[in-house]
């Protein structure tokens, strides 16, 4: 039947169009009919960000994609961490052997994820998949998605590719932005204030919130450990692309380091280069705001008492015993006026003299605020926020 089915529709086929002014054998025509017809295979893509994509399926180890990986990717992986060991040891031994055990493996774990992940899709399902380099491990499962009757695609160079084009957008974009920063001392509540200008519509870079660190000594989220350097660069890619280059991004201002990551040097340079709105807010709304952000401290004596402890090559011990002992008596806020008036204060007023001296500040206003209060943020001091903002940097003509 397949064969008449060839013949009756040979005029209208072009790979037998093109075999009849060519050499080869009818074995060979009919196989590349059978082919064309048959045998679906994945579509090779330069795009990570592919939008005719349904899902992006990642299919290298657990720790590869801890590490890094496309934003809101599934992880699908071929092999695991421990099988990829096990083939990857073979493999200098015995490359035959090596890629039959791989061959099990892969086989074994991608029929599991047909009965999982698969058996419900839709016909017009559209994956792109994606390993280290485009290699063996993405065409494995995507030559079996396309064989059931799935659109496949799958990155070329796989996660490199993605990773190249991270580092080059982070480089355009963050010259397509005019930023404003929030600066101030620790504790006038920078962070608070960019999650409510988020709250109401403003474009919002959240530095702190991609690191997982609150960018001091203590600044470790409770519970939490910082992401790579490539997944930080991944969260700020991923955020910077979707903002309107026409409207302002308010960020906060950072040393160059959030904690363990970096910030990208030609995001930092627009940061430096930005108009800055540096807050002044009373010494106990100060207190108050830490004491609000910083509750599991309170709560872990032992760990609070050990971040303290870095604070030795600044500090003389019977400073840090002093503050050990109000940490001992729960005397909260003369722990934390006392930290802030003997050590981040100070630490802050010569960073901004030096970067004042060494041209990093030119354009810098100043704004006293009064009260933090909830009903006073919300009715007048996001307001005069927004005023700056728009005086500042006026909307660009579309």
């Amino acid at each position: 039947m397949f064969w008449t089915t060839i013949a009756l529709s040979r005029e209208k086929c072009p790979v037998l169009a093109v075999a009849k002014s060519s050499k080869k054998c009818p074995q060979t025509f009919r196989y590349d009919v059978c082919r064309q017809k048959h045998y679906r295979v994945p579509i090779s893509t330069p795009d990570p960000f592919l939008t005719s994509a349904s899902e992006v399926i990642d299919v290298r180890t657990p720790a590869e994609f801890a590490e890094d990986h496309v934003p809101g990717a599934l992880n699908l992986p071929v092999l695991n961490d421990e099988e990829r060991v096990e083939v990857g040891t073979l493999y200098h031994k015995d490359f035959f052997a090596a890629r039959k055990l791989g061959a099990a493996l892969i086989t074994a774990n991608i029929a599991s994820y047909i009965h999982e992940n698969f058996l419900h899709k839709p016909k017009d399902y559209s994956p792109l998949i994606y390993c280290w380099r485009g290699g063996q491990r993405s065409a494995s499962l995507g030559i079996i998605l396309a064989q059931i009757g799935f659109k496949v695609y799958v990155l070329e160079g796989g996660y490199r590719t993605y990773r190249q084009t991270v580092v080059r957008d982070l480089k355009e974009l963050s010259g397509r932005f005019r930023f404003l920063v929030l600066s101030g001392m620790t504790g006038v509540g920078k962070t608070f204030l960019l999650h409510k200008l988020q709250q109401h519509g403003e474009q919002v870079l959240d530095l702190e919130g991609a690191a997982r660190h609150k960018g001091s000594i203590l600044g470790l989220w409770a519970g939490e450990t910082q992401p790579s350097q490539k997944a930080f660069e991944s969260s700020l890619r991923s955020s910077l692309a979707q903002f309107n280059p026409s409207r302002p991004v308010w960020v906060e201002s950072e040393s160059s380091k959030v904690g363990l990551v970096q910030i990208p040097a030609h995001l930092f340079q627009q940061m430096r280069a930005a108009h800055r709105l540096e807050l002044h807010v009373p010494m106990s709304w100060r207190i108050r705001q830490i004491l609000r952000d910083y509750p599991h401290f309170t709560q872990d004596r032992v760990r609070l008492k050990e971040l303290l402890g870095n604070l030795r090559k600044f500090h003389r011990q019977k400073k840090l015993d002093y503050w050990f002992l109000l940490i001992d008596n729960s005397r909260w806020e003369e722990l934390v006026e006392s930290i802030l008036t003997e050590h981040y204060d100070p630490a802050y007023a010569t960073s901004v003299k030096r970067n004042t001296e060494e041209g990093h500040i030119r354009n810098i206003t100043t704004l006293q605020v009064d009260s933090m209060a909830e009903d006073y943020v919300e009715n007048t001091l996001l307001a005069d926020l927004l005023e700056f903002g728009s005086r500042v940097y006026k909307p660009i003509e579309s």
